[in-house]
């Protein structure tokens, strides 16, 4: 009796040793994923100057632009950094400027066809695709760590190891409602 005592005791710590060590694991991925997300976002803050440059050199009068594009991009730098959802929303904001930004570059033929324009959009469009993919892989993660943390048995020790759920990078409110409004064309 002892010994079968002795060996479920040791089946439990072996459990607890092992749900712990993955929800360790699944908490780090997450905390990866979201520093990816980090790199990339400070990335593109790093290229928004070099390109608001370039177009001031060929669109002097474009003044309110620039100024948008100034503004969301301090918003995004200070972002509070644990505040997901006040990353996104300046996220969000510094995008639309961006847009509007490369919307006055279409008006000058010069500067879409200056070189250093062109690589800094290039590289501005790739740093975008890296933020979308961080942001899934982060999203994916959050799902995996989130799911260990609800499923059975582990959700019975899993707050009392001092784990939490994360959350998902998601779009605003408005953004979702862009999304999801069905789209009307018109010939």
């Amino acid at each position: 009796m002892l010994y079968v005592i002795i060996g479920l005791v040791v089946l439990v710590v072996i459990w607890l040793w092992a749900t712990y060590n993955g929800l360790v694991k699944a908490k780090l991925r997450s905390d990866e994923a979201l520093s990816d997300i980090t790199v990339q976002m400070k990335r593109r803050l790093d290229l928004i100057p070099n390109i608001v440059e370039a177009v001031k050199g060929y669109a002097k009068h474009e003044k309110g632009v620039f100024t948008e594009v100034t503004k969301a991009r301090t918003a995004a730098m200070e972002a509070p950094k644990g505040d997901l959802a006040a990353q996104a929303q300046a996220d969000d904001m510094l995008t639309g400027a961006l847009k509007s930004l490369f919307a006055v570059s279409e008006a000058y033929p010069d500067l879409k066809a200056n070189t250093n324009f062109l690589q800094l959009q290039q590289e501005l469009v790739d740093t975008e695709d890296k933020i979308q993919a961080s942001r899934r892989f982060y999203n994916g993660n959050v799902r995996d760590f989130n799911i260990k943390l609800q499923v059975f048995p582990t959700n019975m020790i899993a707050k009392s190891l001092g784990f939490t759920p994360y959350t998902f990078f998601d779009v605003d409110a408005a953004q979702k409602a862009a999304v999801e409004k069905p789209v009307d064309v018109k010939f």
